[in-house]
């Protein structure tokens, strides 16, 4: 079953039903100041940072679940009738007809009542901190109309933390000022107050309301606004309590006429260099801002940034274009997967309809993985992230797990000693210089903790990335896994001496004796990484030493690592197995027989390919991979969080998305290229639309979890967008199974097709050059043709910038 439709030209997912099985959300925003928007107008804005800096409020796990957002009401004067074009928050008003279009950082919402047809038009300006709502009234009767439209938006008190629990001090904060028809909320968080949120209308206000329960009056919730129902503002000003921002606008609109009314929100701050009298004051700078406001109220102006805005993407995309004998392929490579990647690069795990931008900020690991799937778009953006990353981590090659956007500080509360988050630092890096070949960024200087005087170059860090695993070898000559590796739910250095009492937790890395086989194939593909690293920097001794680090690495996998049919997972805090035949439940796991084939563990003496049969046998389904089985059935306190979920549910045998597409590409490693496209096609949401009754989650991107063979809900999708899985998967289809991969000498075109496919087309830019990209034939890479002169081998090195360089690849 659908509840909308792709409309390609546009770059469009268009929803014409608003019950949608979840919300299906969008993102506003593409530089500091964001948003995420629901197909029914849910959702919130934040400066940065979305705990920190919140501007509106938004309550999540609600019923109904999307409460809270850009709400627009429309009233019929004459007849008291008002509805709310976005569906929600009036959807017992029955709608003529809805539509929801979500483009690349916009979304359009409309709908039509009564011969009322309403649309909303939302969207960030490039370059700006704000957004700008833009509403088209037209009055599709045969009759003139007498129209109020009012705007609602709650402030959140900036820390969504504490404004979401601190009521005694908040009740008591709330404030605002209302001059020319602008709602400035200036609520101070703690200290002087430097900055500020403002809500603005192009129209002549008929009222307005700051205080919400003078907007809807008591006992009442958004559905029945007593403002809209008695057809007037009250004129309210905040002074503590719960401050809003609604404008009333009357229209009177003739047979066929159309009004634009325009309202921005945004957020600003005061020159440093302001002088409070007394300190702590309430003065605003409206004088700096009010230029700003007033230019994004031109209907031409707000046009125009949306023009801007469609070009914008027009220019990142066209980073890899393809066009295969696929159509769900296409379609994500050019445009969804690739807008997913973006969003997930700004964001990383922590602002989505699952993610409530409260209690994770920026991952070490996490926004390492986003790189791999944005850095061809916007690398100066990508070169910006590493150096915020590395300069969180610390002197001895370890990480804080996550760090705030704001003040780019390790987040103490998440600590450190997830032992694998130091290795992504050297792929994040490796991806940067494979698609750009500035090795000058290794130079960089770049603190430790954030601390002056630490900085050394940017390579030292890698070095002690790896060092830090070296460091951290357990019993079997595997790396200990600290508190967690990448599955953050195995916590195997949790133990109870006596059966029945609390458990305990060790020392995150130096008290812990458990270790991961996944860590120790990790280190192996890092090693070798920064092995070739070190080469290109005239550094031949450390080359040999990474070299041989990773061979001995690899050796330990084969001889501790291996379980006869496939890769083990770890050894516990008593140094048990984990992931093999030997256990009643959880005798196999999807991480390491990813990762220890993605280091080329394997290959060359077949346990690659017989790990990765075991993956077919045992844990393909028809909905993805799932992460291990069988599941655990009951809890085990030497595993840790992973034996809390439900059997199915996220790490408890769950299809975990993030890591399907390391099989994806182990699989063309092997040369196994009809098995890698089965298991993107099963993931892709696109080819997933039509059972969207089952997935529930949008069909227009990728979903971080999918529910298990174990669950009831086979097949349901959770916690869309902000995913490893979109870049992942984008590394997955364009770069192994297309095999249009940079690489540091140049861009390799080394394809491993599903045995049907006659070939493909693709245009990418590598390097400042555009290579024009035809492949013919089925099997592996035979030659190349690079404008017409045959090149053996599947590397072309970089052309001159500004050139087009054609090329043509046969494979035999």
């Amino acid at each position: 079953m659908r509840y909308g439709h792709f409309d390609d030209e546009q770059r469009e997912y268009v929803i014409d039903r608003p019950d949608t099985p979840l919300p299906w959300i969008n993102y506003l925003g593409t530089d500091a100041y964001y948003g995420i928007v629901s197909n029914t107008a849910g959702g919130y804005s934040f400066y940065r940072d979305a705990r920190l800096r919140r501007l509106t409020r938004y309550r999540y796990n609600n019923a109904p679940l999307d409460l809270g957002g850009r709400y627009v009401y429309v009233r019929d004067d004459a007849t008291g009738d008002y509805w709310s074009p976005s569906w929600q928050p009036t959807p017992e008003r029955e709608l003529d007809d809805y539509e929801c279009r979500h483009g690349l950082s916009y979304t359009r919402i409309g709908s039509a009542r009564g011969g009322i047809r309403a649309e909303t038009l939302y969207y960030a300006p490039l370059g700006e901190t704000l957004e700008v709502w833009r509403v088209r009234v037209t009055n599709e009767r045969e009759t003139s109309a007498e129209l109020s439209l009012f705007s609602s938006i709650e402030f959140c008190l900036w820390d969504a933390q504490d404004d979401a629990t601190n009521y005694q001090r908040n009740f008591s904060t709330g404030q605002v000022e209302v001059a020319d028809g602008v709602i400035y909320h200036k609520t101070e968080y703690r200290e002087r107050r430097d900055h500020f949120a403002y809500f603005a209308c192009s129209e002549p206000l008929s009222g307005f309301d700051t205080q919400r329960e003078a907007f809807l009056g008591p006992y009442r919730g958004w559905d029945r606004p007593a403002a809209v129902e008695n057809g007037a503002a009250t004129n309210s000003i905040a002074h503590g309590w719960q401050p809003i921002g609604s404008h009333h606008v009357r229209l009177s609109l003739a047979p066929g006429a159309t009004r634009e009314v325009i309202f921005v929100l945004g957020y600003a701050e005061n020159p440093k260099d302001d002088k409070f009298d007394p300190p702590g004051s309430q003065t605003l700078n409206k004088t700096r801002v009010r230029p700003l406001i007033e230019r994004w109220l031109r209907s031409e102006q707000v046009q125009m940034g949306y023009e801007d805005l469609r070009a914008y993407w027009d220019d990142l995309l066209g980073g890899l274009n393809v066009r295969t004998p696929d159509g769900d392929t296409d379609r994500m490579v050019n445009v969804w997967n690739a807008y997913q990647n973006l969003v997930t690069f700004n964001m990383s795990r922590s602002t989505s309809f699952y993610e409530s931008g409260i209690g994770r900020g920026m991952g070490f690991r996490d926004s390492n993985q986003d790189l791999l799937g944005f850095v061809h778009m916007v690398p100066e953006r990508a070169r910006e992230r590493i150096l915020d990353i590395a300069a969180t981590q610390k002197a001895d090659g370890g990480a804080y797990h996550q760090y705030q956007p704001l003040t780019k500080r390790g987040n103490n509360d998440i600590g450190d000693g997830f032992n694998d988050d130091p290795l992504w630092l050297i792929l994040g890096v490796a991806a940067y210089l494979k698609e750009t070949g500035d090795h000058t960024f290794l130079d960089e200087q770049v603190p430790f903790d954030n601390v002056p005087g630490s900085e050394v170059p940017l390579y030292e860090h890698l070095r002690r990335s790896l060092k830090y695993t070296l460091d951290r070898l357990g019993p079997h000559g595997l790396p200990l896994i600290g508190r967690a590796d990448w599955n953050d739910c195995l916590n195997l250095n949790c133990f109870s001496d006596t059966p029945g009492e609390p458990f305990q937790t060790t020392e995150n890395a130096s008290g812990g004796v458990a270790e991961s086989v996944f860590i120790a194939g990790l280190f192996v593909l890092a090693a070798k990484e920064l092995a070739v690293i070190a080469g290109l920097r005239g550094q031949d001794g450390e080359e040999a030493v990474y070299r041989a680090a990773a061979e001995k690495m690899s050796g330990t996998i084969s001889e501790h690592g291996w379980d006869g049919a496939w890769f083990r997972r770890a050894y516990d805090f008593h140094g048990n197995v984990i992931g093999s035949g030997e256990n009643d439940e959880g005798q196999i796991f999807i991480e390491p027989q990813g990762m220890c084939v993605l280091g080329g563990v394997g290959l060359d003496d077949g346990l690659a390919a017989r790990a990765l049969d075991s993956v077919a046998e045992r844990l393909a389904t028809p909905h993805g991979i799932v992460l291990q089985q069988p599941a655990y059935s009951s809890y085990r306190i030497e595993l840790g969080e992973i034996s809390s979920y439900p059997p199915g549910y996220k790490e408890n045998a769950g299809i975990f998305c993030h890591t399907n597409p390391w099989i994806m590409i182990a699989e063309t490693m092997v040369g196994n290229g009809d098995r890698a496209f089965d298991y993107y096609k099963r993931l892709n949401p696109s080819a997933r639309e039509e059972i969207s009754e089952t997935h529930r989650c949008e069909p227009y991107v990728y979903a971080q979890m999918i529910a298990g063979r174990d669950a009831p809900t086979h097949g349901e999708a959770k916690n869309s967008w902000l995913s490893g899985t979109a870049a992942w998967n984008y590394v997955a289809i364009t770069q192994w199974i297309l095999g249009i991969r940079p690489d540091f000498a140049g861009l390799r075109i080394d394809p491993v097709l599903p045995s049907g496919w006659e070939g493909f087309e693709a245009v990418r830019r590598f390097r400042g050059a555009t290579y024009e990209i035809s492949v013919r034939g089925s099997g592996r890479i035979d030659h190349l043709l690079v404008d017409g002169t045959r090149v053996d081998g599947d590397l072309i090195p970089p052309a001159a910038p500004g050139s087009v360089v054609r090329v043509e690849a046969i494979l035999a």
